[in-house]
């Protein structure tokens, strides 16, 4: 072949790779964009959002500052929250009330709601009514909360990391099942889901009217059936989450979706954890998800960084994508050392590491 038929045949192939690349291009459905959001929970003063807003963050939740005492915040108190942090570039996207909270039941202020305590808990019920009121006419679409007894267990002591950071842990062979009952005493699961449904039923219609989510945090971590401390955790299980959104259908019904969590419920969660995302996020159940990892499984894990755990991030956030999930990835329960008290600089590698990670599955086809 001469260089005059070499050239031509050449233009020629390149015409035809260039009109299939047009026509499989023209032809293929775009990507999907990464419509997830870093965010974090935090405390919402102006220094500390200034911090967020140079770790890359414009997306947080809160508890507002609430004067005199009271059991939710007024419409100004949210507004003038909001604004504070939408002078550092930050949008204030879910509230955390003064009460429900993580907690254990005995260092709890406020629990009537889950002591099934009257005529206390409908008090407690109408102020959160009020603040779900409030948050609607300041401009704050979701709030989150927790409907536990015994808090957050963890052993005590804590595991060497990598490094000099160190890891919490649970496991319930290790705990002390002898510990005495809380002031809960006994609450078995029908007890326990009384108290559940008697709250949706008051909170979600209001919820409802005035288009405002609430997220609910599943039981951290779940135990066997036979419950613990005398306490059945009946939102410990996948099966759990389930019956527990049936209760009072709504779309503003769903999940803070803690993935660590949900991952101790689990025995072999590096496996399973996927498809228990793909079944909530299809469902758009999961309103904001605390992106967490751990080592081990159901009644035995550490929680680690997000990058060493048992659960691959890399395929956790492409399934978030798979289901179109647009709210916040928050990083949670880091791990700390003693250069790194209040855990600002595990906060910091989580931040950057779900920030890479969204631009990553952002770009991916």
């Amino acid at each position: 072949m001469n260089r005059r038929q070499f050239i031509s045949s050449s233009g020629a192939a390149a015409a035809a790779l260039s009109s299939g690349l047009t026509m499989d291009t023209a032809s293929a459905a775009p990507p999907k964009r990464a419509l997830m959001k870093l965010g974090t929970e935090t405390s919402m003063g102006d220094a500390r959002l200034k911090t967020l807003a140079r770790f890359g963050l414009k997306n947080v939740g809160g508890a507002p500052p609430i004067a005199d005492g009271r059991l939710y915040a007024t419409v100004d108190e949210l507004k003038r929250t909001r604004e504070v942090a939408e002078k550092n570039g930050i949008s204030y996207d879910i509230v955390t009330p003064p009460f429900l909270a993580s907690s254990h039941i005995d260092r709890e202020r406020h629990p009537a709601i889950m002591l099934a305590q009257s005529p206390e808990r409908d008090r407690d019920i109408e102020a959160l009514q009020t603040m779900i009121k409030n948050c609607a006419a300041a401009g704050i679409p979701a709030l989150k909360y927790n409907m536990s007894i015994l808090g957050v267990l963890r052993n005590n002591g804590r595991v060497p990391g990598r490094g000099d950071a160190t890891y919490s842990k649970w496991s319930f062979k290790e705990a002390h099942p002898e510990t005495p009952l809380s002031r809960a005493g006994r609450v078995t699961a029908d007890m326990f889901w009384e108290r559940i449904t008697y709250f949706l039923e008051h909170m979600i219609p209001v919820a409802e009217e005035y288009k405002v989510r609430m997220a609910c945090h599943p039981h951290d971590p779940g135990v066997p059936p036979e419950g613990y401390q005398g306490v059945d955790r009946v939102l410990g299980t996948v099966d759990g989450l389930k019956r527990f959104l049936s209760i009072k259908e709504s779309p503003y019904h769903g999940l803070n979706f803690c993935q660590g969590t949900v991952s101790e419920m689990l025995q072999d969660p590096g496996k399973e954890i996927f498809d228990v995302i793909r079944y909530f996020g299809s469902r758009k159940k999961i309103f904001n998800v605390h992106f967490r990892n751990i080592r081990g499984h159901r009644n035995e894990f550490l929680e680690v960084y997000p990058d060493e755990g048992d659960v691959d991030f890399v395929k956790a956030i492409q399934v978030y994508r798979e289901v179109d999930y647009s709210g916040m990835l928050m990083p949670d329960h880091v791990p700390q050392a003693p250069g790194d008290p209040g855990g600002e600089q595990s906060f910091a590698f989580c931040f950057g590491y779900i920030r890479a990670l969204i631009q990553a599955v952002d770009q991916m086809s």
